[in-house]
């Protein structure tokens, strides 16, 4: 269905504009009008790959989750509570993607058909869930799970931005000093030592070299990490043996490294407790959580768990074969799977990697500001020494 920009005006006489799905203007007309919008003009959008299906913020996704739960609950028939959550959505892409879940509802699509017509808004692991709820009348239970698993995640992706901004932050303030010092200090320091005719030590030499160097290309040093790391990218996009070797070597990378295998294992054991527990099988709950890992090399793994318990072994067996999946997991797993309370166990390996990933942030946070500290400490020893060797040296010489 092709999308359309459009503008309208609302019942306050506002000027509205966004982007809706439609067959034709007509089609975009009616729809609009079901959003209390009249329409002023629209144009489809020719790149809907570039521009179209923008997702929405998790946030977004919570209070959808949290609200429509309740109206489900109370039995509040889906359609007018799809309605009512349209009518109230501050997001303009996400009531977008509300009415045309009320327009595909209308034309016959259960929940979880509509919602499949959007994968960038609601992910595989979301329209399954919903599926099994529908089929086993159990929405509101699916929605109040989802809704804790979405503010889980939401908590979890402020964990890993945490440990990725700091480092970030303190690493762009040193490397801005060291560019500073070796550009405009080291340059106003090098005549002076030079003026004093002595023989220049080895590290002086260099100091100066390096400077000269970024004085003279200092363009190339700014462009070159941009380049680097587009460069990368095409790499790992377009050959998937490197992508997969850089996914492994992201799990070796000291300190981070372990700290993502563990957020990889939280993430994924909790969506497959999600999905096991709503009742879906247990080969496509592990066929659906390759899509949430992020990481070929996990996935990889998975892909073998699923084809081990298709040919007939257990659960636990199967995963340790893969060899990824630490000890403790592989014996929460087996007492699960032995006392029938799989799911139960998937959820404390959740909730004990969970714990373990916040408390390794901290540590790792503690660990950064001493290290970066004394990497600029080195940096300015380095530089003072350089410089202020040659003057040292001629003072002693005037003293003798």
């Amino acid at each position: 269905m092709p999308l359309f920009n459009y503008r309208a005006v609302d019942p306050d006489g506002h000027s509205v504009t966004g982007r809706v799905d439609a067959m034709n203007i007509v089609d975009l007309e009616m729809r609009l009008r079901r959003m209390d919008l009249d329409l002023i003009n629209g144009d489809p959008v020719n790149n809907r790959n570039l521009f179209g299906s923008r997702s929405v913020p998790r946030r977004e996704l919570i209070h959808f989750c949290f609200h429509l739960e309740h109206l489900v609950r109370v039995k509040v028939p889906i359609l007018d509570g799809l309605a009512d959550l349209r009518d109230s959505l501050e997001n303009p892409r996400f009531r977008e993607v509300v009415a045309s879940l009320v327009d595909g509802i209308e034309g016959g699509q259960t929940l979880s058909q509509a919602m499949d017509a959007h994968p960038r808004i609601f992910d595989k692991v979301f329209v399954s869930l919903i599926r099994a709820g529908e089929a086993t009348g159990k929405l509101p239970e699916v929605l109040r799970s989802l809704t804790d698993t979405l503010k889980w995640e939401d908590e979890l992706a402020s964990q890993t931005k945490k440990l990725a901004m700091y480092p970030a932050f303190v690493g762009t303030i040193v490397i801005a000093a060291t560019f500073f010092l070796m550009v405009y200090m080291v340059p106003q320091l090098k005549q002076f030592v030079k003026n004093m005719g002595e023989a220049l030590p080895m590290q002086t030499q260099i100091l100066f070299f390096v400077s000269d160097l970024l004085v003279a290309y200092w363009y190339v040093a700014l462009l070159l990490p941009v380049l680097l790391g587009v460069g990368i990218k095409i790499l790992l996009n377009a050959n998937p043996l490197a992508r997969v070797r850089f996914d492994g070597l992201k799990l070796r990378f000291p300190f981070v490294g372990e700290i993502l295998r563990k957020i990889i294992l939280s993430r994924f054991s909790n969506t497959f407790a999600l999905l096991y527990s709503s009742g879906i099988p247990i080969l496509e709950s592990i066929r659906t959580t390759q899509d949430v890992v992020g990481n070929l090399v996990v996935r990889r793994g998975l892909e073998r768990v699923e084809q081990l318990i298709g040919e007939g072994q257990n659960v636990t067996a199967a995963f340790h074969q893969t060899g990824f999946f630490p000890p403790l997991v592989i014996r929460m797993l087996r007492v699960g799977e032995s006392t029938g309370a799989l799911g139960e166990a998937l959820v404390n390996i959740s909730y004990f990697y969970n714990r373990d990933v916040k408390e390794s942030v901290e540590k790792v946070q503690q660990l950064i500001e001493p290290m970066l500290t004394m990497v600029l400490g080195c940096l300015l020893g380095w530089i003072m020494l350089s410089v202020l060797g040659p003057v040292y040296d001629v003072i002693s010489r005037i003293k003798t």
